[in-house]
């Protein structure tokens, strides 16, 4: 296995002693700036039924199990199971450091070039996984919203000018990023390269069964895992709204926030939760609590300890 390239040191202190700290630094820093938040959401959780948050702490749990399934199918080789689960766990605590998700990404292509993967085809890997990952996200919302077609309701909460002005803002950002790649050479000669080799390994990965199933398998699990916390949840703090709407409402409200970059959709899909349960017919203030809990269980009850593991990695130069 390569291993990533020695880094250099700054007055003597080796950068990476210094990475392996910054993580923790900047948890500390982030917690205490949100420390109303986190007390709220635990002192949420404190009146729940535990048997319930449990279940949202398990599938929280499964969720990184089904990332790391999908991770391991978006590429040809075979990666060490235990570090790649390690790298997943960690890479929640990065991706609160840097917005839409440049941090994990950041973090998962280090891993995929210390196991020997050039860094195009780690590149690649990581753009597989995205597409995956929308794509089986997006095809839950298509299946579910016929199905439950009074789930939402965003009229009252919305002005019409506010879903014009966000498709109006995609298309203008879609057409600048195309413009850029046709006029620029370097970039256009960047995006056909990657292009080329994305297209090749993804026709390589699915001649390959068991690769298919664990990126399909694994992309489609995480969104379902990860709506049945927040059902979970919701059961807990008896949220009077109906599972499937609660889902759907995930859905919704998680596809909605990640068109707007913060760092571990902090704000973003805080408040677009609570909208989307509001949406579902919970009162503002039973959605907010459960958001809060929710959230305290997939953010920040796991951001401390993957800040630790994420400074291990560091230091034992596997990312």
């Amino acid at each position: 296995m390569r291993r990533p390239a020695r880094l250099p040191a700054y007055r003597g202190i080796p950068v990476r002693r210094i990475l392996c700290l910054l993580p923790l630094v900047v948890v500390g820093v982030w917690a205490v700036q949100h420390r109303s938040l986190i007390g709220s959401g635990a002192r949420q959780m404190l009146t729940a039924n535990p048997y319930w948050l449990l279940t949202a702490v398990a599938t929280t749990g499964l969720g990184w199990v089904a990332v790391s399934f999908a991770r391991q199918g978006a590429v040809l080789e075979r990666l060490p199971a235990k570090r790649l689960f390690a790298t997943q766990f960690a890479a929640g605590a990065a991706n609160h450091l840097l917005p839409s998700g440049i941090g994990a990404s950041a973090v998962n292509i280090r891993f995929m070039t210390g196991c020997g993967l050039p860094a195009a085809r780690s590149s690649a890997a990581l753009a597989l996984y995205f597409l995956a990952e929308a794509t089986t996200r997006i095809g839950l919302l298509v299946v579910l919203l016929p199905a439950f077609p009074e789930a939402l309701h965003l009229g009252p909460l919305l002005p019409d000018r506010v879903g014009t002005a966000v498709v109006a803002g995609v298309v203008a950002a879609v057409c600048a990023l195309v413009l850029g790649v046709v006029m620029i050479r370097p970039v256009r000669r960047i995006v056909r390269t990657f292009l080329r080799t994305a297209l090749a390994d993804a026709r390589s990965l699915h001649m390959r069964p068991f690769r298919a199933l664990a990126l399909w398998g694994g992309s489609l699990a995480f969104p379902l895992l990860q709506a049945a916390g927040l059902v979970a949840v919701g059961l807990a703090l008896e949220l009077e709204v109906r599972p499937p709407h609660v889902m759907l409402a995930y859905l919704a409200a998680t596809a909605v926030a990640a068109v707007i970059p913060s760092p571990g959709g902090i704000g973003s899909v805080d408040a677009a939760l609570v909208i989307a349960l509001v949406a579902a017919g919970a009162p503002v203030d039973s959605a907010t609590s459960t958001v809060l809990a929710y959230r305290f269980i997939t953010v920040w009850l796991p951001l401390i300890p993957g800040a630790l593991v994420l400074g291990t990695l560091v230091r034992s130069k596997i990312v």
